[in-house]
């Protein structure tokens, strides 16, 4: 999974979380190996708390949305580069017909009901203009 998770185009869409990953390693081994603060152990937690917290999470989010982007490039048909949005464009990959996906779908049945909900309310609107005439 890891090798299929981080290919050439994951790891591109991953740079924006990569390189500041780069900045925190670097600042944590710095300061590991040169102190350049005093060595009270409270401003010394602190400092390290402020580096190794957001590089933690930082971390985790970066895997998620490597994740994510595997999981959403297996849902949709891919195309070349520049080529997705004009109108005779053939895919390279079509998705599978038949995924099995444990993604919530409840987004979906709620634009569904809002967009029957607004048609109603057109309708209705409609009649009662008719009526009123």
């Amino acid at each position: 999974m890891v090798a299929k998770l981080f290919d050439r185009d994951t790891l591109l869409d991953l740079t924006v979380n990569i390189i500041p990953l780069v900045i925190l390693a670097f600042f944590i081994v710095a300061y590991v190996f040169m102190s350049p603060f005093d060595t009270n152990p409270l401003t010394t937690a602190v400092q390290f708390g402020l580096l190794a917290v957001p590089f933690a999470l930082l971390a985790v989010l970066t895997y998620i949305s490597g994740r994510a982007i595997v999981v959403s490039e297996q849902h949709v048909d891919q195309y070349l580069p520049g080529q997705a949005s004009m109108e005779n464009a053939e895919p390279v990959e079509k998705a599978p017909k038949n995924i099995e996906d444990n993604t919530d779908t409840t987004a979906d049945v709620e634009f569904e009901s809002t967009s029957s909900e607004q048609e109603v309310d057109a309708s209705a609107e409609t009649k009662s203009d008719s009526n009123a005439n």
